[in-house]
């Protein structure tokens, strides 16, 4: 199983994401520093210091938590392909900001020994980003190790589950309330779903000078194919199916594999995804949006 196409292919904010863990943690490290990572609740709720509680969110304690936290969030940027870098940026807020104040109601009300210190990385995103994992991305493959039952899915659970259990109660809590704050955006809290950043947000993103994986330039390329007096695509709601494909631009741009390959990944069939690639003119945020409407009508 796999999350589309190789390297940050239309995924600029996972890039910048993972890119700022792995520096942050590195620099803790090389500065002695990762032991003392970590958030208490008098950090939060006495002493109150707040760029502790935000340097923590970007580095992990340990080269473990690290390797599996980079992993999945590598492997979520899926979900920034499927719903667009400007709601993506949103859920990435939004799971930091309520992750932060479940984690600080439960420390005011398990403050002690037990709960003390909360781990410090990402857990807010990763499982926060398991709930979208569950409810929306389907089983492809389905198989059995000593009689018990697997998918391809069960590699994905089984990294969360070391990830939540690498520093037992420092990073089990970060990551149940990651969850919670995953189920409240499912469930469209306070409409945050419908919420997104202007498009300056993913264009400034993309045209970072970050190192760029194979397989990104492709859609762009093909879109600069395009004569500058070709129609512009019109991206109506409608069922994918009854674009014409005799329309101007239909012969134009054939659908690049990758972009195909995404789609098929989020668990749409082949031929609707092709269509829908079509009739976005190769773009592959609108040809997702295509489709999540044409689900939403049937």
């Amino acid at each position: 199983m796999n999350g589309g196409p190789s390297g940050f292919y239309n995924a600029p904010i996972t890039r910048i994401f993972v890119i700022a863990c792995a520096v942050f943690t590195v620099l803790a490290g090389t500065r002695g520093h990762s032991a003392t990572l970590g958030v208490s609740y008098q950090d939060i709720l006495k002493k109150r210091q707040f760029g502790r509680l935000l340097s923590s969110v970007f580095s992990f304690s340990s080269t473990p938590e690290l390797i599996f936290g980079l992993y999945l969030l590598y492997y979520f940027r899926v979900f920034e392909r499927q719903i667009g870098s400007n709601k993506y940026s949103v859920f990435i807020l939004f799971s930091l900001l309520a992750t932060t104040l479940i984690e600080t109601i439960c420390l005011g009300l398990l403050k002690g020994p037990t709960f003390n210190t909360l781990a410090s990385g990402p857990y807010a995103v990763i499982f926060a980003s398991f709930v979208p994992f569950y409810f929306d991305i389907p089983v492809s493959t389905r198989f059995r190790v000593f009689g018990f039952p697997f998918s391809d899915k069960s590699f994905i659970y089984l990294a969360g589950l070391q990830l939540i259990l690498s520093s037992w109660r420092r990073s089990l809590l970060p990551g149940i309330c990651g969850i919670v704050a995953g189920l409240f955006y499912h469930l469209n809290l306070f409409y945050i779903r419908k919420i997104k950043f202007p498009n300056a947000v993913a264009s400034f993103f993309s045209r970072l000078s970050w190192p760029v994986a194979m397989g990104g330039s492709s859609s762009t390329a093909a879109r600069r194919n395009i004569p500058r007096n070709a129609p512009r695509a019109v991206h109506p709601r409608v069922e994918v199916d009854s674009y014409p494909p005799s329309a101007p631009f239909a012969s134009m741009v054939e659908p690049a594999e990758d972009s195909i390959a995404t789609l098929v990944s989020m668990g749409f069939d082949r031929s609707s995804a092709r269509q829908a690639l079509v009739q976005a003119r190769n773009d592959l945020n609108a040809a997702t949006n295509l489709l999540l409407e044409t689900q939403s009508h049937s």
